[in-house]
């Protein structure tokens, strides 16, 4: 994920100002335990939670499926009675939420619940299967203007995925849209999100006021949207800022537990700040591209204003595709494939838009 600061907080409050030490849980609702988990990354840290499930608890996500993360959950089921887990539920297939899913699952015997394109990515993701291979990774960035400099650089990472998720279950039980999953007598809907992973599940429960929004709302920076090779056309920002919207049907007073940050109230007033945040970038866009037809590989340094290491630069081009795609499919921009293969984005004029859109 890319560390995108958004600079407008004010609207938030944050009742719960300090997280809790790794390998400890505190509660931050009734039957809702808060955990946090260290990241080897920029992004330092995962929140995860523990429902309390009758005589045992329902896990929302697992951690990275490194030594240091799992000593920290053995340290949380000492502290808690050493009471057993029910079912592990993820969020989504990224590594720090789905890493620890098999090892808890068969530690506990505890069902993995999932949806459908969750579990069945992770699966193709760490197998390398299904076009989830570094060679079209890079193939699809080679196409969007990145140098070879930088793809041999990207080429190096190998299957990271493999490497920070351990063995998946081969069974599951799938959650839908809108179903409800009932924990200790209290039911949590499904809320699915698009653009930052394939059927991302957040939970909302109405008794208690809170919503475990993973990383579909987070408090302080943007959610990663990218455009990958096994949908190279896609358009997961867009599916991002509709997917966003949902949570203006919730109350404006819920309690979010997001997956990075700090639990917040204000998710009504988020929603607008992020979809602020990108209508500057994508105007931002439009002036770059109104100057001379640009690649993905061109715009990195105006979306991301700061040096980019190997892994944030494997994001950043995802999300730089990802907001040209947007524009293209707005009418905006047109793409042209140079004769160096190369994808380049040019600005519609505003009269040539006007007439796309009256055709």
């Amino acid at each position: 994920m890319i560390l995108a600061q958004l600079p407008a907080v004010s609207a938030l409050e944050f009742p719960h100002p300090e997280a809790p030490a790794p390998g400890t849980v505190r509660e931050i609702a009734p039957g809702v335990r808060w955990l946090r988990m260290r990241l080897p990354f920029a992004l330092d840290h995962i929140n995860l939670w523990m429902l309390e499930d009758g005589d045992g608890w329902t896990l929302v996500d697992t951690g990275l499926a490194d030594a240091p993360t799992r000593a920290h959950w053995e340290q949380v089921f000492a502290a808690t009675g050493a009471l057993p887990a029910r079912r592990i539920l993820v969020t989504h297939f990224h590594p720090d939420h789905a890493g620890n899913a098999g090892w808890l699952c068969e530690r506990f015997g505890a069902p993995l619940w999932m949806t459908q394109g969750e579990y069945l990515t992770a699966h193709a993701v760490r197998a390398g299967a299904a076009g989830f291979v570094a060679e079209a990774t890079l193939g699809l960035f080679r196409a969007h203007g990145l140098d070879e400099a930088r793809l041999g650089q990207l080429g190096t990472r190998g299957n990271q995925y493999r490497r920070l998720v351990g063995e998946l279950p081969t069974q599951y039980r799938r959650i839908l849209e809108d179903e409800p999953v009932i924990v200790g007598g209290r039911a949590w809907r499904v809320i699915t999100g698009y653009g930052h992973a394939p059927e991302h599940a957040s939970l909302y429960c109405e008794a208690l006021g809170v919503v475990i929004s993973g990383d579909m709302l987070l408090p302080t920076i943007s959610t990663h949207v990218g455009v990958w090779p096994t949908d190279p056309e896609g358009d997961p920002l867009g599916c991002f800022l509709r997917s966003i919207r949902r949570y203006r049907e919730l109350p404006g007073d819920v309690l979010v537990l997001p997956s990075h940050g700090l639990p917040f109230r204000g998710a009504h007033a988020r929603v607008a700040q992020l979809e602020a945040h990108h209508e500057v970038r994508l105007a931002e866009l439009l002036a770059a591209c109104g100057e001379a037809p640009r690649s993905a590989a061109d715009v990195l340094a105006l979306i991301f204003r700061r040096p980019l290491d190997t892994q944030q630069m494997f994001f950043a081009m995802g999300e730089a595709i990802a907001h040209l795609h947007y524009l293209e499919r707005a009418g905006r921009l047109r793409r042209a494939r140079g004769q160096d293969g190369v994808h380049r984005f040019a600005l519609i004029k505003e009269k040539a838009w006007e007439k796309a859109l009256t055709a």
